[in-house]
């Protein structure tokens, strides 16, 4: 998903489009050196609790909703696996 449909799905869910939150999960995208692996960087509990110290509960939340968003587009099944807890977790997982 991109910025935009990241920002809608958080105001519908929360009110909020908590930009702030998914350029921060995203910024690694814009390095050459990850571009679509970036995801491994900070999509995982890790990331979250990171989100949480820097803006609270609630931008934890949008977190969780983006973070879900761009696992399910990997193949990942919020039904059936579980959420990687940080970066090692995440490429032993193969979601990369």
């Amino acid at each position: 998903m991109n910025l935009n449909d990241h920002m809608i799905e958080c105001l519908g869910k929360l009110g909020n489009p908590f930009k702030e939150v998914h350029i921060w999960l995203d910024e690694y995208f814009h390095d050459p050196k990850y571009k679509a692996r970036h995801r491994k960087k900070r999509h995982h509990l890790a990331g979250i609790e990171e989100v949480r110290k820097k803006w609270g509960d609630e931008a934890a939340e949008a977190a969780y909703i983006h973070i879900v968003s761009d696992l399910k587009m990997e193949g990942w099944n919020p039904e059936k696996d579980r959420m990687p807890l940080n970066e090692m977790d995440y490429i032993k997982m193969g979601l990369f």
